[in-house]
């Protein structure tokens, strides 16, 4: 089956390399693309081109949809409607979606003892079958502690390419990051030489590599890889509910603990860790005093009035 099947498919083309050249790339909004595409083709098998029928009846709200789901499903389109109009590729209005409802997440609170369990897990992994079962049985234990080490996401992590890896210095260059978000993230030199000796393992078995963390065919590892290996190894070990993501979060908050008792020079320490997360703002990194048990009235009784100018009041 192609890809996309509409009287699109020369436009949605170019707007898939556009977003590739502009170092956007993500499944799901290519995803949303192909269920537009294919909503096209299959409603309107005979049109030429787009009309505002056809938008605006893919963009209304379904009765099954919460305000957060149709802006999901929505924005990718609407975003390659914005490039198709300026381009003068299609003459259509761009419709209105809902505002969204701020969500209320929490991520796990790590103990170091599941911490502990977990990368136990990863050691020893054995995977039993397929051509990526030494590849796999290396690269786990070192993927999911960069994560942990870093604070990286796991896109950047699964796209980081061999050239963006400063082995001597121990510096990461990512250039594939949340919207396009250029950043380094200084390596521990425990992780350097994880690395180090990763990289020379790697380098035996797949000599030309182009990802970091590649599979035997010279590819990066999908999405769906690491959070499947993350949910297996984690449920080994532990019985609550975590996800890959959360090592992220994880590791901002135990860098604003360590904070505590060492004079809490707190723009300068929040500037790097914000820099070195590769938040677009300073007030992304701020959100994560909230999730820090006990650090805000430490932090208050210190920095007495001005708190409330550093910190953001979240419920």
């Amino acid at each position: 089956m192609k890809k996309y099947q509409s009287f699109l498919t020369d436009i949605l083309k170019k707007y898939e390399s556009y977003r590739i050249a502009s170092g956007r790339t993500s499944y799901s909004y290519i995803k949303n693309l192909i269920f537009f595409d294919h909503y096209c083709a299959k409603e309107y098998p005979l049109a030429e081109r787009l009309t505002q029928e056809m938008v605006d009846k893919w963009c209304t709200q379904r009765v099954t949809e919460c305000n957060n789901s149709v802006i999901s499903r929505v924005y990718p389109v609407i975003s390659f409607l914005r490039f198709a109009k300026e381009r003068k590729f299609i003459d259509v209005q761009l419709p209105l979606i809902p505002k969204g409802t701020p969500r209320i997440y929490i991520p796990h609170a790590f103990t170091r003892k599941e911490l502990s369990n977990f990368f136990c897990a990863c050691d020893n992994i054995d995977p039993k079958y397929g051509p990526n079962r030494e590849m796999r049985k290396i690269t786990i234990p070192v993927l999911f502690r960069l994560l942990y080490s870093s604070g990286m996401r796991t896109t950047e992590v699964r796209l980081l390419k061999c050239e963006d890896v400063d082995l001597q210095n121990g510096i990461i260059s990512i250039k594939y990051s949340k919207g396009y978000n250029q950043h380094f993230v200084v390596l521990h030199n425990s992780m350097l030489e994880l690395m180090k000796t990763y990289n020379s393992a790697v380098s035996k078995l797949l000599p030309n590599r182009i990802f970091f963390f590649s599979t035997t065919k010279n590819k990066n590892y999908p999405g769906a890889w690491i959070s499947y290996y993350f949910r297996k190894l984690w449920q080994e070990r532990n019985e609550t509910k975590a996800i890959a993501y959360e090592l992220r979060h994880n590791y901002a908050i135990e860098n604003i603990n360590n904070w505590i008792g060492d004079g809490l020079d707190l723009h300068t320490k929040l500037l790097a860790l914000s820099k070195s997360m590769g938040h677009s703002d300073i007030e992304s990194t701020k959100k994560y005093y909230a999730l820090v048990p006990g650090l805000a009235s430490i932090i208050e009784d210190l920095s007495e009035e001005s708190f409330n100018d550093l910190i953001p009041n979240i419920e």
